[in-house]
């Protein structure tokens, strides 16, 4: 009887110290893609962005990207989805696995008789049986030989629910890097527009002194300088405002890149870089590509083929299923010296479902509605990309030529202030004229830099949405390199 004992201490053992292998036995986190970020080859099974913790002094875009990806929930939770999937697909393929188990029941039992004494039909105990001990260990086997194709529906269900999953923590790196791209770009917009703002209020303070000045010496009148003096606030209010959006930028970028928005960063100057023409393409051709390309809508492809899995698995149901199935025990007793009494069987079992309320008409109906939903979703979303491309692409053609009509705004702009404040210094123009052409300096330059920095987002985001965003594409259309830092 011990060697049962034995087996199953064995067994136990084993499971143990082959951790490894029970953890995951059917290698299903081979199908889930590689986490987000370039350590995605790194040893540490799970932790594909494993860090040394080390920050950089002066943060580079790449760098941006790179702490993003591997430190942004949303990717994180992509992954862990299509890790869920791939465990889905595990379990898919347990049925067709045997499952066996063992029992062993052990049980003592004690008896006892009594006699009857003949006078006053009182009963005296007599001796008791001595004790009983008694062990049934049982082995039994259960394999599913045949289910009209439930099984193999429920695992292409899984399947191509996890590539679908898969597709969608694809779309969530992409969503990832546009984000940090793009609160990139827009915290040295902000910095920009701030440090326009300085320049036009120190010029309107300036102005100001010079009023106050030709005011003194009786050359204009006060309203000059009230004039001046209001516009100097204005100035300054602007300059306020701009300052508190380039902190909010900051914190902006902290976020899309993982990080608690408090700490301040030292970033690295992006490359300025003529608008060209790369991308003058067909924009039917661009979203032609797109519906190639956009793992959104390789999703939702997907999420159609799990429907119609599902619809398989729902018939099925109602089919008969042959099993092989078996038993092989024994039955120890100390009455007879635990002599082992060996049992067997043997045989195949069929089961057929005669009537289950009508359950399963109504699953396949539903699965079909399912069928017919992830269709219309699919198709919607097809839609949805061919206007994106569209909009995105004139964005960017938009934001081409906005940055070189602002070019030449920010060159009138100056040489008119010049000129009229030269006139007005001489005696020769009016404040009026003078505030106008500052406001209208200012104003070009805060264009010039807002348009700018629209040009590069804009490419980033027509990029997003043909779905080729990607490391390899940014690389080619930003020099992703240290520059000088900002902070």
């Amino acid at each position: 009887m011990y060697y049962w004992v034995f087996f199953l201490m064995l067994q136990w053992s084993l499971c143990v110290h082959a951790g490894d292998f029970f953890d995951d036995p059917l290698d299903t986190d081979s199908l889930v893609g590689a986490s987000a970020g370039k350590q995605a080859n790194s040893p540490q099974k799970g932790d594909p962005c494993l860090t040394t913790g080390r920050k950089p002094e002066v943060w580079s875009l790449l760098e941006i990207i790179d702490q993003a990806l591997c430190h942004n929930p949303q990717t994180w939770q992509a992954w862990a989805g299509a890790r869920v999937q791939a465990a889905q697909v595990g379990g898919a393929k347990t049925a067709y696995l045997p499952t066996v188990s063992v029992s062993v029941p052990v049980n003592e039992s004690k008896n006892s008789s009594s006699v009857n004494s003949g006078t006053g039909g009182s009963n005296i105990s007599g001796a008791a049986v001595g004790l009983q001990t008694r062990m049934t260990p049982a082995a039994t086997l259960n394999y599913l030989l045949y289910d009209f194709g439930g099984r193999n529906a429920r695992l292409d269900n899984a399947i191509a629910a996890l590539e679908a999953a898969n597709w969608s923590q694809n779309v969530a790196i992409q969503n990832v890097m546009f984000g940090a791209v793009q609160a990139y770009y827009q915290m040295f917009a902000a910095q920009a527009a701030a440090e326009a703002a300085l320049i036009s209020w120190q010029t309107s303070d300036e102005i100001l002194k010079a009023t106050q000045l030709r005011h003194d010496v009786g050359a204009v009148a006060i309203s000059d300088v009230l004039q001046a003096q209001t516009a100097a606030t204005q100035a300054k209010l602007t300059l306020q405002q701009a300052e508190g959006n380039s902190r909010i930028s900051m914190g902006a970028l902290a976020t899309a890149m993982g990080m608690d928005a408090g700490p301040k960063l030292r970033v690295a100057t992006p490359d300025y870089q003529n608008p060209d023409n790369e991308r003058e393409q067909d924009v039917n051709h661009l979203i032609e590509q797109a519906k190639n390309m956009r793992p959104d809508l390789a999703a939702a492809a997907a999420q159609v083929k799990a429907a119609e899995a599902n619809v398989r698995a729902a018939e099925a149901t109602g089919m008969p299923q042959i099993s092989l199935t078996g038993t092989y025990g024994y039955n120890f007793s100390s009455l007879n010296n635990y002599a082992a009494l060996v049992s067997w069987s043997a045989g195949l079992q069929i089961s057929m479902p005669l009537f289950n309320g009508f359950s399963t008409t109504y699953q396949v109906h539903s699965a079909k509605e399912q069928v017919a939903l992830q269709a219309a979703n699919r198709d919607q979303l097809e839609q949805t990309i061919s206007q994106a491309v569209w909009s995105s692409y004139h964005s960017m053609n938009t934001a081409r030529e906005t940055l070189r009509t602002s070019l030449v705004l920010l060159d009138n702009a100056t040489q008119n202030e010049g000129v009229l404040y030269g006139r007005y210094q001489a005696g020769a123009g009016n404040i009026i004229d003078l505030l106008n052409s500052q406001v209208n300096l200012s104003n070009a330059r805060v264009q010039l830099v807002q348009s700018r920095y629209n040009w590069s987002i804009a490419k980033a985001q027509l990029a997003q949405a043909i779905g080729r965003l990607d490391l390899d594409e940014l690389m080619r259309d930003f020099k992703l390199t240290s520059g000088k830092p900002r902070s």
